[in-house]
């Protein structure tokens, strides 16, 4: 349940514009990166004090600032007073739980989006909230940690490949979205190699461990759905935005990467479809299983059935019977039962009743 919904208790009752840090603390020190180009020229750096970027704001050039850490209060209230960014925009910033969303302002656009990552290893999904701030020739974006899927634009912007250092704010605002949901495939990918491999499980075992996993994944394929249906309306008004720091030549860069999307969230829905079907498959196979076993023990017991109504009637009470002389006779027969008792058990297991 926590990841769908987040603590806001330390938020209550404060007015708004107030900054306060919502979610996890994933680092511990803010980590500021800077990229400054145009068509032929470019500077890198990693600025230990915020005040380093303010005079790049009157820059003609554009200038990419990245934020590693929204924890740092100070850090984000600084960078946004130059920037002259609402405080509403800042205080969503530091609010981890928000949804994807673009909002409008004279002097910039604020987008919100989840990037999102596959754990192999504990088979969940992992998600981190990335802030841009587009202005009229400066990007400003905010992770909640190091590391992201952005490696890609930062070499496409070295080595001067393609338009992206003549593009502008705006079209490296594409870039990196386009970035973001290019990746929702990978994790798409991975997602579906584990339903086909549940699908090969469901065939050999149905045991309760296997409908364990279905409802495990399932619940992230909700999970993921969450995370990513509503980045399909922020980019539908990408489209129909009649900002000027949107150029129209832009606007079809943004059209592809919203198809893309439209194409990730089907796929998205035809795997819950997948699940929903292996679900309902897993409780027939186990039902008809069932049915098997009820089967056989069905037979047994009718076969038992007219032999222990006659030993009923006449209760074994004979006069020649030798066994009941016999020294070692009532050991026997509980050696007997043990005996009918552990072949009964091999049976079943060897079944797979048990």
């Amino acid at each position: 349940m926590p990841r769908f919904i987040r603590k806001t208790h330390k938020k209550a009752g404060t007015s708004p514009g107030t900054l306060v840090h919502i979610g996890e603390k994933k680092q511990d020190q803010t980590r500021i990166s800077l990229m400054d180009y145009d068509a032929d020229r470019l500077a890198e750096a990693q600025p230990q004090d915020i005040a380093t970027v303010f005079p790049l704001k009157d820059l003609p050039t554009t200038t990419w600032i990245n934020v590693d850490g929204v924890h740092d209060i100070g850090v984000i209230g600084k960078l946004g007073h130059h920037f002259m960014i609402h405080p509403l925009t800042l205080e969503d910033t530091v609010n981890t739980s928000q949804r994807p969303k673009l909002e409008e302002f004279d002097a910039y656009l604020y987008v919100v989006l989840k990037m999102l990552d596959y754990d192999r290893e504990h088979e969940k999904i992992r998600s981190e909230q990335v802030s841009l701030l587009v202005g009229p020739n400066f990007l400003i974006s905010f992770q909640e940690q190091e590391g992201d899927v952005f490696n890609a634009v930062r070499e496409r912007i070295r080595k001067g490949r393609g338009r992206i250092r003549q593009g502008g704010s705006d079209y490296l605002a594409y870039a990196l979205i386009d970035c973001v949901v290019d990746h929702y495939f990978l994790v798409l990918e991975q997602l579906g190699e584990r339903i086909e491999s549940l699908e090969s499980r469901l065939y050999e075992n149905t045991g309760p461990d296997l409908l364990h996993d279905i409802f495990r994944l399932k619940q992230e394929m909700i999970y993921l759905r969450k995370q990513i249906w509503p980045l399909r309306e922020t980019l539908s008004r990408f489209l129909k935005l009649e900002s000027p720091l949107v150029k129209e030549a832009n606007r079809v860069f943004f059209a592809d990467v919203y198809d893309h999307l439209i194409q990730g969230i089907e796929v998205i829905e035809s795997l819950r479809d997948v699940l929903s079907g292996l679900q309902d498959l897993h409780i027939s196979i186990t039902g008809h299983h069932m049915n098997e076993i009820m089967k056989v023990l069905t037979i047994i017991a009718t076969i038992f059935i007219p032999i222990t109504f006659v030993a009923g009637i006449y209760g074994m009470n004979f006069e020649v019977m030798p066994e009941l002389k016999w020294r070692w006779g009532y050991v026997a027969v509980w050696g007997f039962f043990g005996a009918i008792t552990a072949g009964m058990l091999v049976y079943f297991r060897r079944r797979k009743w048990l």
